[in-house]
């Protein structure tokens, strides 16, 4: 005869695997929901990119590269579409993405993170609050630099300053740095530039300076080994030479240019260059429209960060001369919150690259 204290101990073991159990199931099922909420949610759908700037320039080659491989590793295996907005140095694509997208993880846009500072300085026609875009990630880490072309006649930065020439910048919308850097540079260094804008993207810029219709450009450096390398390569008045950069880089087209922080001697006027380039650190990111449910943003913030680890991605962005230093999304947010944390002391220093007047 089995005793009824036995008894109400086994009952009391059984009840205790049981929740045991239970609970390890439902763990699991929990664990593993995101994903397969994702791959119902993802399969047969297709994933627009939107790039905020022209084709052929450094966004739309990351942007297309990134999309070939990131749709497989996203469960549910959807295709993707890249579709160039342009206007207004990509503000146009992100205040569509931010009003006028839907919040369903179907779009994702790739826009200048300077646009940022815009909203920082308060510029009005910045119709979105970066702090709710869905940040997925950016693939790299900028490193601007400005040009001149061979046919201007001067080589260097000291050459450009004592010759007092008025010499072109190509440039696209407010808040790129291929308008801020010239007028930073003739405020903080000597420099006397003009800044032709509204171009597209710097493949339009390429042909402008091709053309003499200007003389120079400031950019990301990145952008120019992978769409305007033959301009670096060629020879006399056809060749484009760097003449400032950002930071020192191990290339021989760049290594003994001069750097900002070397030319720049106010110490004032340092302090705000490199508060005005905190946007650097997260360069063509992308994001989503805010209110995408978060299951959605992290499938995506997964996929993109398995994509820049793929072989095959990375032997394609070697080969198209594409710096990959992935940024996470986490990253980009932590970036973003710095930039808009400017103090009203340095939007005051800075104010004279705002839109706003």
């Amino acid at each position: 005869m089995i005793s009824g204290r036995l008894v109400s101990k086994c009952r009391c073991r059984l009840r205790s695997f049981a929740f045991v159990t239970i609970s390890l199931a439902l763990n699991l099922l929990l664990a593993n929901c995101p994903e397969a909420l994702a791959q119902d949610f993802y399969k047969d759908k297709t994933i627009r990119f939107i790039v905020g700037q022209g084709a052929g320039g450094g966004y739309d080659t990351y942007t297309r590269t990134i999309a070939r491989y990131m749709g497989k590793y996203i469960p549910g295996g959807p295709t993707t579409i890249v579709d160039n907005m342009t206007g207004a140095g990509s503000l146009v694509a992100a205040n569509y993405l931010y009003n006028n997208a839907k919040p369903d993880g179907l779009t994702i846009g790739n826009w200048n993170s300077a646009l940022v500072f815009n909203q920082a300085m308060g510029d009005a026609n910045v119709k979105f609050d970066a702090r709710k875009f869905g940040w997925i990630g950016a693939p790299t880490k900028s490193v601007p630099v400005c040009l001149i072309m061979g046919f201007t006649g001067v080589k260097t930065l000291d050459e450009i300053v004592k010759s007092a020439k008025t010499l072109r910048m190509g440039g696209t919308g407010p808040g790129s740095h291929s308008i801020d850097m010239p007028l930073m540079l003739n405020k903080m260094v000597g420099t006397k530039f003009t800044v032709v804008s509204g171009y597209q993207g710097t493949a339009q810029i390429r042909i402008a300076l091709q053309r003499r219709e200007v003389d120079g450009l400031c950019t990301n450096w990145d952008s120019v080994l992978a769409t305007q390398k033959e301009l670096l390569d060629a020879k006399g008045d056809e060749r484009m030479i760097p003449f400032i950069i950002h930071s020192r880089i191990d290339d021989a087209d760049a290594r003994n240019v001069t750097l900002v922080s070397e030319a720049v001697k106010d110490e004032a006027n340092l302090r705000a260059y490199r508060a005005y380039m905190a946007q650097m650190e997260y360069s063509r990111p992308l994001t989503i429209t805010p209110g995408t449910p978060k299951d959605r943003l992290e499938t995506l913030r997964r996929a993109f960060k398995a994509t820049l680890a793929d072989s095959d991605f990375l032997a394609q962005a070697n080969k198209l001369k594409l710096d990959v230093i992935p940024v996470s999304g986490e990253e980009s947010e932590k970036w973003v919150s710095e930039v808009l944390s400017i103090s009203p002391k340095m939007k005051e220093e800075l104010k004279y690259l705002s839109p706003v007047k």
